[in-house]
């Protein structure tokens, strides 16, 4: 059953309201969905984890039914570090201290800024994919990455602005998502729904704006002062999306950042989630299990 037991609010963060699906009982975790997901992309592992853990699915501020940020200089509202702050906040408002918190795709680079920007809060991290920090995805960009990543920088534009050519093409025609056989009648509703939205598309693009722009700033400025990520790491990978993008091990570019590193790869596509529900829900809960975040 679609997130079955599970409580659908509207949770105001303070600077944005976020759109968060919660349940289960246990220690807490965050799930953080990717682009052009919405929260609902999580429902089959959040159904297989509520029963040793809280489960918490917020829509990231930009994205599906959460609050859409008016836009501030240098794309600040999009930046992974205001998401890490919201998320902070939702935990706050739902009454969780300290929290293990994973991320997909986008959602893994704020997941990442979470851990970092907040140790004493995070027990435990989990990047999903080449969600791995983004200044160091930037800087092992070549040709291969250009050609088959160029939506990073199409979506990143700004005079030239993306979600103008998309509401032209249509949002139809530009996104793909797998189909309700794959992501259950009620996810697929869900995401597309956000998708027809031509707020949320800006919401979207802006995420990326930021990620070009301040989040690489964010990144530099931690690598220099030497910053690293004080709980264990997790990173897992879908073998069937491109794993060796930025080299053959994947765990490579969190080694500067974590002290305590493991990760495997998921036989899957590049939405694990929907893809390899069961997988992806035990990696997680050995992963926490093995570092004592279990119930």
């Amino acid at each position: 059953m679609y997130f079955e037991g599970f409580a659908l609010e509207r949770v105001d963060c303070g600077e944005v309201v976020l759109r968060v699906r919660h349940g289960g009982s246990g220690p807490p975790v965050v799930l953080l969905h990717g682009h052009p997901r919405t929260h609902a992309t999580w429902h089959r592992v959040a159904a297989l984890l509520a029963g040793r853990h809280t489960v918490v699915c917020p829509d990231l501020r930009g994205y599906g039914g959460s609050t859409v940020p008016p836009d501030a200089p240098g794309h600040a509202q999009a930046s992974k570090r205001a998401m890490a702050n919201d998320v902070v906040a939702l935990m706050d408002a739902l009454g969780h201290e300290r929290f293990a918190v994973a991320g997909h795709d986008r959602g893994g680079y704020a997941a990442f800024r979470t851990a970092l920007d907040h140790p004493g809060r995070v027990a435990a991290l989990t990047t999903i994919g080449r969600a791995v920090p983004i200044g160091e995805a930037l800087a092992r960009i070549d040709v291969r990455f250009a050609r088959e990543w160029w939506h990073w920088f199409f979506l990143g534009q700004t005079g030239k602005p993306a979600e103008r050519i998309i509401a032209a093409i249509g949002p139809d025609d530009w996104y793909r998502t797998h189909g309700p056989e794959v992501m259950g009648p009620e996810a697929h509703a869900d995401v597309w729904a956000a998708l027809r939205d031509p707020a949320v598309v800006h919401g979207m693009c802006e995420d990326y704006r930021a990620g070009v722009t301040i989040d690489a700033a964010h990144d530099a400025a931690d690598r220099a002062a030497g910053r690293r990520i004080e709980c264990p790491v997790q990173s897992l990978w879908a073998l069937r999306d491109d794993p060796d993008l930025f080299g053959g091990d994947p765990r490579d570019l969190l080694r500067p950042w974590a002290a305590d590193l493991r990760g495997s790869g998921i036989d899957s596509g590049h939405h694990v989630a929907e893809e390899a529900p069961e997988v992806t829900a035990a990696a997680l809960a050995a992963f926490w299990q093995e570092g004592g975040w279990t119930g």
